[in-house]
């Protein structure tokens, strides 16, 4: 098990545990969802014949790409071992210490993580470095702090991005976005989320048995296909986005007026 490097800030430290806790919770009273049940299948697939290395991180137990010739990252040991136990290559360890080289994956999925850590720079710096040039690199994050809400803290979000600032982080990291699409399962009724979360903090055993053996398999049946655009979509009304992107050596200037 990596132990949190010596630099990281007790906030980090706090932050990573109480995101570990959360999580081992969750995917240890899970099953294991197949990659094809979601609606990001279609897009893996079409990346697939041009992906020889893929790597997924902090995918719990509802990874997007294959199971077989994935390298699966994460900090939940309960989830690592659910997947080690269906034949994928497991990793424990954290999105900023990747412990991978330089350009070793061809495709890259980090989906719902970005937005769960102290250091979002750090994060896409490392989901950057381990990228060849040229590789898709899947992103999903949270959009707009207006829309902040008590779900948000007891999920362990640290941030929701600005669309216009998120653009220019990964300019920054060199990663391109070449299409994006709406993104994520959370109910649009506040009402449901307010209800949802109580059950969380009064019966949490309880309704975590709930939320994976009854309503994430409703969300499953019940999502709405994937609309990837090119580019970056409108979104005012956007909660949350998938991001498809490019490493690219030259990102920086490219995104430049």
């Amino acid at each position: 098990m990596m132990q949190p490097g010596l630099s990281q800030t007790r906030s980090e430290r706090d932050l990573l545990e109480k995101n570990r806790r959360f999580y081992d919770m969750l995917w240890s009273g899970a099953s294991l969802i197949e990659p094809h049940r979601f609606n990001t299948w279609p897009l893996v697939q079409s990346l697939l014949p041009t992906s020889g290395r893929r790597l997924e991180v902090a995918p719990g137990l509802r990874p997007r790409l294959p199971l077989e010739g994935t390298q699966f990252v994460d900090i939940s040991a309960p989830a690592l071992a659910k997947l080690r136990a269906r034949g994928a290559q497991v990793v424990l360890s954290q999105v900023t210490s990747l412990p991978f080289a330089d350009g070793a994956f061809d495709l890259v999925c980090a989906l719902d993580i970005i937005e769960h850590v102290d250091d979002g720079d750090g994060a896409l710096s490392e989901l950057s470095r381990v990228a060849k040039a040229g590789a898709a690199v899947l992103i999903s994050v949270p959009l707009h702090p207006s829309l902040w809400t008590p779900f948000d803290d007891f999920v362990g979000h640290k941030r929701r991005y600005e669309p216009p600032d998120l653009l220019s982080k990964l300019a920054q990291h060199h990663l391109v976005v070449e299409g994006s699409a709406v993104f994520g399962m959370q109910p649009r009724s506040s009402r449901l989320v307010d209800i949802g979360m109580w059950w969380l903090l009064h019966h949490r055993e309880l309704a975590m048995w709930w939320y994976n053996r009854v309503f994430m398999q409703l969300g499953l049946w019940f999502q709405k296909g994937l609309r990837l655009a090119p580019g970056m979509i409108a979104t005012d009304d956007v909660d949350e986005i998938l991001l498809v992107c490019r490493r690219h050596p030259g990102a920086a200037s490219l995104a430049d007026p």
